[in-house]
C-alpha cells in the first residue's frame, strides 16, 4: 500500500513545483493535489502539461485532486450563474485529473440552507450540476467523491449514493471531519462500500486541525479495520499539513512519512488477519 502526500501542506496557492520535490524526496509515491482548492483557477493545458512533466521526472503519481471552491461559484447555488461557474471549474479539474491519470475528484457539499424552502432549491441545484457531471466524468473514467463535513450526518451523502450509480460517484472518508462529532466512523461503516478517496489527518475533536495521524483523538485501530474491509483500493493519502508548527519543513515531511506508514502497517496487519481467517 503507497502513501500519497497532499500538496498544499505548507500553502495552497502559488507554484508547488518545490513541493512536490520535496514530497518526492521524502519517499512519497503519490500525491494528493489541493492547490488552487479554494479559489476559481482554471487550469490551462499548457500548465497541465507542465505539471504533468513534473510528476513523470519525480517519479511522482497522481492520486486525486481537490475540486475548487472559489468566490461567487457554487454547485448547489440557487443562482444559476454560479452554479454554472462551478460546474465549469469541476469540469476543469476532472480534465485535469484525467490527464495525469488520477482516479477520482473530491467534492464538498456546501453549507446546507436552514429554510425549507433553501433546503429544496439547493438539492435540486445539487441535482441539476451532478446530473450535468455525470457524462463528462464518465467519459473519462473519473470518479467524484463526495467529502464528509464536519459533524456530519451523512444524510445528504446518503441521498446521493441513492440516486446515482457507484462507477460514477462515491465517498471521500475525511478521518479529521470524521472525528469532529465523533459518528464519522459509524457512519463509514455503513457507507465503505462507496469508498473511494480518502484525507487522513488528525485533530483533538472539536477543531479541523490537519494535525498528522496519531497525534490526536482520531481511533486509528478502528479506522484501519473499516479500510481494511472497504472498496477502497487506493493509497494512505495524507491530508495534514504545517501551518502553524515551528518544525522544518524536511522534518515534518519525514515525520508524515512515518506517521502515513505506520497506518499502512495497521491496515495491512488488519486485511492479513482476514485473509487468513478466511482460508
Amino acid at each position: 500500500m503507497d502513501l500519497s502526500m497532499t500538496t498544499d501542506y505548507v500553502t495552497y496557492l502559488g507554484n508547488p513545483k518545490c513541493y512536490l520535490h520535496r514530497i518526492a524526496e521524502a519517499g512519497f509515491t503519490h500525491i494528493h493535489w489541493c492547490h488552487e482548492w479554494n479559489t476559481t483557477h482554471l487550469y490551462s493545458d499548457e500548465e497541465v502539461t507542465e505539471i504533468k512533466i513534473w510528476l513523470q521526472n519525480l517519479g511522482l503519481e497522481l492520486l486525486d485532486l481537490h475540486a475548487p471552491h472559489g468566490v461567487r461559484t457554487g454547485w448547489g447555488s440557487g443562482l444559476e450563474e454560479e452554479r454554472l461557474a462551478a460546474v465549469k471549474l469541476i469540469r476543469n479539474r476532472i480534465d485535469m485529473t484525467a490527464r495525469l491519470a488520477g482516479g477520482a475528484i473530491v467534492l464538498h457539499l456546501p453549507q446546507t440552507p436552514n429554510s425549507p424552502r433553501d433546503l429544496d432549491i439547493y438539492r435540486a441545484s445539487l441535482r441539476r450540476s451532478l446530473d450535468e457531471l455525470e457524462p463528462h466524468a464518465t467519459g473519462v473514467s473519473i470518479r467524484i467523491a463526495l467529502e464528509n463535513m464536519e459533524n456530519d450526518d451523512f444524510e445528504d451523502l446518503e441521498r446521493f449514493f441513492s440516486a446515482y450509480d457507484p462507477g460514477f460517484l462515491g465517498l471521500c472518508y475525511d478521518s479529521g471531519h470524521g472525528n469532529i462529532g465523533r459518528s464519522g466512523l459509524d457512519n463509514l461503516v455503513r457507507f465503505r462500500d462507496r469508498l473511494v478517496s480518502v484525507h487522513i489527518h488528525d485533530n483533538n475533536g472539536t477543531q479541523d486541525q490537519h494535525c498528522l495521524p496519531f497525534s490526536g483523538t482520531v481511533d486509528w485501530a478502528r479506522l484501519s479495520q473499516i479500510m481494511a474491509t472497504s472498496s477502497y483500493e487506493g493509497c494512505v493519502s495524507l491530508e495534514s499539513n504545517m501551518r502553524g508548527q515551528d518544525v522544518e519543513e524536511h522534518v515534518y515531511l519525514n515525520q508524515a512519512h512515518q506517521a502515513g506508514s505506520a497506518l499502512v502497517r495497521l491496515i495491512e496487519t488488519e486485511r492479513g488477519g482476514r485473509e487468513s481467517r478466511d482460508t
